[in-house]
């Protein structure tokens, strides 16, 4: 009869709970954190936290390191972290990646409550930061993050981000500003239009007339200097280099169209042109800021510092103290406890190490080391405390050398950007040509008609359709790939990925949950009293197999264990309910019983394993538990789909133990390599690049950070895109692995939209321009047609990509309102 387990969540985080053992007035936790944040909260009135949301808190670390977050004291990393510090007061900003649902908010901006000393709180949810203004003569930095700590928020603290923050930050506001002033000044300047537009000549007497024409004068200087001020500083770079760029025709419209409106107002008293080129302004700033609003919330540019931890605990004699790994130096004895990353290569000289090397060499079994030998950077220890002594410091450890390759120094570039400012090069001669001609035409029969044709060609030849056309398909479809969780750094990601013709996977952690081991037995079927004293025997043990095999056994560890020993990367024994057992190697079982193992040798080439343990009970062997890897859902089928159009290869830092079971995903069995280093990855990449192949690199570890780089594109699948990730072109969330022949297909069609964009905008110029050159075309018609030209543009690649893109299934539903009014 089968077993029916109750399951019971946890009331603060949702984990499902072991057992009923933590518990408060009916309400079940996971551990004693989640319980005491419960209690916390409840003792300050601010249990509407729980009636908000299901669940709404994040897992807690049941008890943080004492010295954890001393390096917070240090002057040096405290002033890279605030924001503002004064006598009184400081402001400082987090990264808080567990924020996720509208509880998060309501707790984070209510820290006051929590602790007097803090002034105040406030969330920026998508960008899932919080600032938070305190009084530093209650509560120091180090204080203030443990309270976040203590509530499951862990800020996410990277010195080296903070560095280049302030440059993007910079950029970001003045854009916005100068959106802001452009804006402020159209709506205006159409307010003051307003007799203009209606034709109230006998309301609007001259006098007034004037006053409003000479006050939209006052408007658009801002607008023209300030706001457009980037495209006549760009275009006048580009002519010091002897180089033309797009902006110089732009800035040339723009020119016309001021010029021409002075002479308008100043000589004749009419209104003149400067709402279209306030217009023309505010839609190509929209169109850079939509350009530029990727997902400010992942980093992309992230290096092995990244991935290190700010700090760790030092030994001293007899006192432990967390010191920056930045000082770390040779000789110094360092504490590393559970779950906690190996920042400098270092001895082994106290404990028991359980190394996961699998983020920096791709293998995916933990290793076990013993006292003498060395364990480098970026490993992640698990079991019980061990002491470390630093033999390299950070910055020469073995870690360091893939960031040492040319390809983390390469440039790349847009081919849409190198034709537009090819275009744009001899689209402004041939611009200034026509309207020279034009005007040359008509000077001996009229000097009006002349200056008509001279500025209208200019003015209705602004290339500022084909500026548009770029950002906001390219920003479109990269807000829709963001929605289907495929972040890209930035938008001209879409236009290489269109040219990719070879996809080359890594296998753990990417084809593969490096989490997620699928555990089986083979052998002889064990009763549930067998499995009891399994289970009641990996208890003891830290090693990471030792605990996948007790989560995977159902049946309660009724047993006490006696004579317990366990020999480092060997296995365990002891005597548990009067049996002896054993779990471990073939070695360490075979070595000492001296039975017949060959059927059971027969059965592993059978199944083709990577790893197993294997188990006897009082000398009889009783089989192996074989860990599998899990490989992704919808794997095989997404394979069979890019084979179609795509050369298809794997690449792995493991062993070829999965070579049979990958086969029947990847056909070509030459196309996969196994036990290749980070360096083996990057000279592949290489190889097939030199002969004439646009490589896109699928990986997630520091051990495919090379290959990521030197490949023509670089995408990174992470099962918590705000963790780290290697430097990459994108990062794709794993939940979205079986969407990615959709991404690059849309990738494909976003290009024709570009293209066909441009074909409407150059029948549109010639069409102008023959207009604008007879003389009859009056520079207000032009004036008119410019920004409808633009904003025809704009609605054509949006409405096409959102099509195009429903079509795929990345876009459920599509409306105007909601597609493409909020971008503005």
């Amino acid at each position: 009869m089968e077993k029916i387990i109750e399951k019971i969540s946890c009331y603060h985080c949702g984990t499902e709970c072991k057992d009923k053992s933590i518990e408060i007035a009916g309400k079940y936790f996971c551990c004693s954190g989640c319980m005491s944040v419960f209690e916390t909260l409840e003792g300050k009135e601010l249990g509407t936290y729980y009636e908000m949301e299901n669940n709404p808190g994040t897992r807690v670390t049941p008890e943080v390191e004492k010295n954890k977050f001393d390096y917070l004291d240090d002057t040096e990393v405290e002033k890279s972290i605030i924001d503002f510090k004064d006598k009184n007061f400081t402001c400082v900003t987090f990264h808080i990646p567990g924020m996720h649902c509208s509880s998060c908010i309501y707790l984070l901006e209510k820290l006051f409550r929590i602790n007097p000393a803090i002034i105040s709180s406030s969330v920026n949810f998508f960008q899932k930061k919080v600032t938070v203004r305190f009084d530093n003569s209650k509560i120091r930095l180090k204080s203030v993050v443990k309270i976040l700590v203590s509530l499951g928020y862990e800020p996410q603290i990277t010195i080296e981000k903070n560095k280049t923050h302030s440059k993007k930050s910079f950029y970001v506001k003045n854009l916005y500003l100068k959106i802001g002033v452009a804006g402020f000044c159209l709506g205006n300047i159409m307010l003051l239009s307003f007799p203009e537009y209606l034709s109230l000549d006998k309301i609007s007497e001259q006098s007034f007339r004037d006053i409003f024409n000479y006050l939209n004068i006052l408007l658009v200087l801002p607008v023209m200097f300030f706001s457009a001020s980037d495209y006549f500083t760009n275009a006048l770079k580009g002519l010091k280099q002897k180089y033309i760029n797009i902006d110089l025709p732009i800035s040339i419209g723009l020119l016309a169209l001021f010029i021409r409106s002075l002479y308008e107002i100043i000589y004749f008293g009419n209104a003149g042109f400067v709402d279209s080129l306030a217009g023309l302004v505010f839609l190509l700033l929209i169109g850079k800021l939509f350009q530029s609003k990727t997902f400010e919330s992942l980093n992309f540019e992230r290096d092995y510092k990244s991935y290190l931890p700010i700090s760790v605990t030092l030994k001293k004699e007899t006192s432990e103290f967390s010191v920056p790994v930045t000082n770390l130096k040779p000789g110094d004895r360092i504490i590393l406890r559970n779950n906690e990353i190996v920042p400098a290569d270092s001895i082994l000289f106290k404990g028991t190490a359980n190394i996961d090397y699998s983020f920096v060499t791709g293998e995916s079994i933990p290793e076990q080391k013993v006292l003498g030998e060395i364990i480098y950077a970026g490993g992640r220890h698990f079991g019980s405390a061990i002491e470390l002594e630093v033999v390299r410091t950070v910055s020469r450890s073995y870690i360091t050398q893939l960031w040492n390759e040319s390809a983390f120094t390469k440039k790349s570039s847009s081919s849409i950007i190198n034709i537009t400012n090819s275009v744009s090069k001899y689209f402004t001669i041939m611009i200034l040509l026509i309207a020279s001609l034009a005007a040359a035409y008509h000077l001996p029969t009229s000097l009006t008609q002349a200056l008509n044709a001279f500025t209208a060609v200019l003015i209705v030849a602004c290339p500022c359709a084909l500026a548009l056309t770029v950002p906001f398909a390219l920003g479109n479809s990269l807000r829709i790939l963001g929605r289907n969780k495929f972040y890209l750094k930035n938008a001209y990601v879409i236009e290489k990925l269109a040219g990719v013709t070879t996809i080359i996977f890594d296998k753990t952690g990417t084809i593969t949950n490096a989490n997620d081991l699928e555990i089986r037995f083979v052998g002889g079927e064990l009763d549930e009293n067998e499995m009891k004293m399994v289970k009641s025997l990996v208890r003891n043990s830290t090693h990471p197999l030792s605990k996948k095999i007790y989560d995977s056994i159902l049946e309660d560890a009724e047993h006490e264990a006696y004579d317990f020993t366990e020999s480092v990367s060997e296995g365990i024994s002891g005597t548990v309910g009067g049996s002896m057992i054993k779990l471990g190697t073939i070695r360490f079982l075979f070595g000492e019983i001296g039975c017949s193992y060959n059927l059971l040798k027969k059965e592993i080439a059978k199944q083709a394993l990577g790893t197993n343990v294997f188990l006897a009970i009082d000398d009889q062997v009783k089989g192996f538990f074989c860990f599998d890897n899990k490989y992704r859902e919808g794997l095989s089928e997404l394979l069979k789909k890019l084979s179609e159009e795509y050369k298809l290869a794997l690449i792995s830092g493991d062993n070829n133990s999965e070579k049979i079971r990958l086969k029947k995903y990847f056909e070509n069995e030459q196309s996969m390599r196994f036990n290749q280093n980070p360096l083996d990855k990057l000279l592949y990449v290489k190889g097939l690049q030199q002969s004439g192949e646009k490589v896109l690199m699928i990986g997630d570890g520091i051990n495919d950070a090379g290959a990521l780089k030197q490949s023509d594109v670089g995408i990174t699948v992470s099962e918590d895109i705000t963790n780290f990730s290697p430097s990459c072109d994108a990062i794709m969330d794993a939940t979205s692995f079986s969407e990615l022949s959709k991404f690059l297909k849309f990738s494909r069609s976003t290009l024709n939209v570009i293209k066909v964009s441009f074909a409407i905008s150059f029948i549109y110029n010639v069409i102008g321009l023959y207009l604008a050159s007879q003389g009859t075309f009056s520079p207000l018609i032009a004036a008119i047609l410019m920004p409808f030209n633009s904003i025809s543009i704009i609605l054509f690649v949006i409405g096409m990509t959102n099509f195009l893109a429903k079509r795929k299934g990345l876009l459920q539903s599509w409306s105007f309102k909601e597609n493409i009014m909020k971008k503005f």
